[in-house]
């Protein structure tokens, strides 16, 4: 499933190619843009932190990185995550889009071509697990039209020692169709 599920995606310019090293100094650019945003996320791909987090990321099994591409230019990054083969689940997360991509509607085009392929693909569960600091994204999580199921409390620590209440939003396969 997992070859299935973690292909490189398109629609138009915009392009979700794997994450690979050679990747590496133009997302750290990208990252660069906005450092007084990673304290709301799990871990940080600031100037500090770049490289250990990048390294952990493209070197873990449990996740499907994406380098996020708007026609030449590298723009951001998302993921598949822990996906749950058996009860045919992922969670969509680490993304990360620069500053002047935001608002314009990106986000959502990237996210409907994660969701279009994920559920092509068989999954039948999407969860986003949302740092409850962070209303941008779960603003953008409502707007595709997830259900926010509750809140998971100290879910997490994260890397500036913040014990995190995570927010628990999904979407399942019928109700993306029906939307569709």
């Amino acid at each position: 499933m997992r070859d299935r599920l973690y292909v490189e995606l398109a629609d138009g310019d915009l392009r979700l190619v794997k994450l690979a090293e050679t990747h590496r100094e133009a997302l750290r650019a990208v990252c660069a843009a906005d450092a007084d945003i990673w304290p709301i996320y799990s871990s940080s791909f600031g100037p500090d932190h770049f490289d250990a987090s990048f390294t952990a990321l493209i070197g873990h099994d449990a996740r499907m990185p994406y380098a996020i591409v708007d026609g030449d230019r590298l723009v951001g990054m998302t993921a598949y995550l822990r996906p749950d083969w058996s009860a045919e689940t992922v969670e969509i997360g680490n993304s990360y889009i620069h500053p002047d991509a935001r608002g314009t509607g990106f986000n959502g085009r990237v996210k409907r071509l994660m969701l279009d392929h994920a559920f092509g693909a068989g999954i039948r569960r999407i969860e986003f697990r949302i740092d409850e600091r962070n209303k941008r994204s779960q603003a953008a999580v409502a707007k595709l039209g997830c259900t926010k199921e509750g809140v998971l409390r100290s879910e997490r620590i994260t890397w500036t020692g913040y014990v995190r209440d995570t927010g628990l939003w999904s979407l399942l396969a019928a109700e993306w169709r029906a939307r569709s």
